[in-house]
């Protein structure tokens, strides 16, 4: 009876185990995406998990939980088991920026281990075409002379979208207005209007090509290639340390490390392959692979960086 008891109490203890390294994966892998479908979240992680996945040999099932900017599926994943069997989509905003304007159901620092950094947001700084500036220091002469008649449009409180606005009022010296608008969508079609004089977002880029807005600099590292002469955000003057919208994926806390090096290996991996770059950049995306150390510093400096911003702009989600 003893026995039986031993053998059982075993037997239930290594179900629960986390899988070993060299079994792994020997099912379909889940990744929880905290947002709907159709974002740029959904569609980065899909792009590159897809052929994650084929690269490991196991189907990977793609489980969108949206709701209260990403918190929702936030606080699911770090409940699952650390078995290499459940990660989670991430973005800069989950990471760096929404801790410092409200409680959040987890410690983006404790709950999760960093797996990789995927892509990155094209963004732009662009102008209505009525406002007469044709590049970023005739703008900022623009506000300083009309100071609280311009506005920027931003996807909503809090967001990066407004934090860019908030950034170059802060180093630029000038007072422009935030018009916050319930999605990108919406404050870009205002945008388009001439309702707001500029705005600091992805959605701006299609109508920069199609000539409808001005585009004045690139809220990224390197410029554009399909509009490289447009310079970026930094040489300008008032460039950022970081701070560009980015993709990532994370496990919980507990996976051991050869699984998550496998897996960030598969991202690298997938990251170099032609067909990924080509939907990375018709999604208006490109490639910027951090390994889990390089995402962990890069978390940290672009949190320091934000809750800077925050504090001396005074943001407020209500």
């Amino acid at each position: 009876m003893l026995r039986r008891r031993f053998v059982t109490a075993a037997v239930a203890s290594a179900a629960i185990l986390p899988a070993r390294a060299d079994e792994w994966p020997s099912r379909q892998i889940k990744i929880v995406i905290p947002y709907p479908p159709g974002g740029p979240t959904d569609i980065s992680t899909r792009i590159v998990m897809e052929k994650v996945g084929r690269l490991l040999g196991q189907p990977i099932l793609f489980d969108n939980k949206g709701g209260a900017s990403g918190m929702i599926g936030a606080e699911y994943a770090k409940t699952q088991p650390a078995d290499g069997y459940t990660f989670l989509a991430n973005t800069i905003a989950m990471m760096a920026i929404t801790r410092h304007l409200q409680p959040i159901p987890f410690d983006p620092d404790k709950d999760f281990l960093t797996v990789a950094r995927m892509a990155t947001s094209w963004g732009a700084m662009a102008v209505h075409p009525s406002v007469p500036a044709q590049n970023v220091a005739e703008f900022v002469a623009y506000v300083k002379a009309n100071p609280g008649k311009v506005n920027w449009g931003s996807s909503g409180l809090g967001t990066i979208t407004q934090l860019y606005g908030e950034m170059l009022n802060l180093e630029a010296g000038i007072k422009m207005v935030h018009v916050p608008y319930k999605g990108s969508a919406q404050a870009t079609q205002d945008l388009l209007s001439g309702q707001v004089q500029v705005q600091f977002d992805s959605t701006v880029l299609p109508h920069i090509l199609a000539g409808r807005l001005r585009g004045l600099a690139m809220l990224a590292d390197t410029r554009w290639p399909h509009k490289s002469e447009i310079p970026t955000l930094k040489e300008t003057g008032y460039g950022k340390q970081g701070g560009d919208s980015w993709f990532g994926l994370v496990a919980p806390v507990g996976l051991p490390a050869p699984i998550v090096t496998r897996m960030t290996q598969a991202i690298d991996q997938a990251l170099k392959s032609p067909d990924v770059l080509d939907r990375l950049d018709k999604g208006g995306l490109k490639a910027t692979y951090l390994d889990p150390a390089a995402m962990r510093a890069e978390i940290d400096t672009e949190s320091r960086y934000f809750a800077d911003i925050i504090k001396r702009g005074n943001v407020k989600v209500n």
